[in-house]
Parts: C-alpha cells; sequence; structure tokens
C-alpha cells in the first residue's frame, strides 16, 4: 500500500472517530450562547494527556474544518485568558 493511501485511509479513520465519538457535541457547538461559559476537554499533543479547561463562548469562537478534512473548535480559554482551537476530538461539558 502506498503511502499517499495509508495517509488518506489515516485521516478517514480519524475523522470517522471523531464523528462517533463526539458528535453530540458538535451539533451543540452551532447553538452555543454568547458567553456561556463551559468546560472543553480534548488531547493535548503536547502533554501527551486529555486536559480539562473552563472556557466561554464569544464572538470570536467558532467551529470549522480545516482544509486538511480536520475538525477544529475556537474557544475562548478563561485560565490562558486567550483564544485557543481544539483539533479532532474534545467534549463540551455545558
Amino acid at each position: 500500500m502506498s503511502n499517499k493511501k495509508i495517509i488518506i485511509f489515516f485521516y478517514f479513520c480519524l475523522i470517522s472517530a471523531t464523528l462517533v465519538w463526539d458528535y453530540p457535541n458538535m451539533k451543540g457547538i452551532n447553538n452555543m450562547e454568547l458567553n456561556k461559559t463551559f468546560k472543553i476537554t480534548f488531547w493535548a499533543k503536547k502533554h501527551k494527556k486529555h486536559i480539562t479547561r473552563n472556557a466561554k463562548w464569544t464572538e470570536l469562537c467558532r467551529y470549522f474544518t480545516s482544509k486538511q478534512g480536520v475538525p477544529c473548535m475556537t474557544y475562548y480559554d478563561l485560565e490562558k485568558q486567550g483564544y485557543r482551537t481544539a483539533t479532532t476530538t474534545w467534549r463540551v461539558q455545558l
């Protein structure tokens, strides 16, 4: 199997796993209220573990898909006092 086919298969599996794991939360993202606080849990590559943060939904927050087809969500991190983007998989607790 060529490297290109392996990469395409990997992204397909990654996106499929994300939709299965977090589909209920993705549907709710579009209905988030401004200034609503929530907790977000995501996998941090840098720390190689799941991290939970307190976050706030503002006018600059959004859900989108990257050019590579990876699901992304930009949120305001209340602890770090700045915007962050979670990719691939995350869990939102309202």
